[in-house]
């Protein structure tokens, strides 16, 4: 028999990590949640972890915010210096039919 791995969705991890915090036991609160206590300790360390960023889905980079605004100040940036080149291009071309 095959085992199906089971999906949750980034708010029903949130309320159990959320619910994990507020109630004592853990173990209890997974087992509430039907779910495996190692999992909602997995959950729970990588919200302390990445907090907003946490629960991304699969393929997705798990970035804080100043991450994120790094990584975008950097594509602009990219894109800043593909223009200044096209730019330099076209002034010398444009120096050399002037002559």
């Amino acid at each position: 028999m095959k085992r199906t791995k089971k999906h949750y969705d980034r708010s029903f991890k949130e309320h159990a990590v959320k619910l994990s915090y507020e109630r004592k036991s853990i173990s209890a609160t997974a087992r509430e949640l039907g779910l495996d206590y190692k999992l909602l300790l997995r959950w729970r360390k990588e919200h302390e972890k990445f907090s907003d960023a946490s629960f991304q889905g699969k393929g997705v980079a798990r970035l804080s915010v100043e991450q994120a605004e790094i990584l975008r100040l950097n594509k602009l940036l990219e894109i800043q210096r593909k223009e200044n080149e096209i730019l330099k291009k076209a002034i010398g071309i444009i120096s050399e039919s002037d002559r």
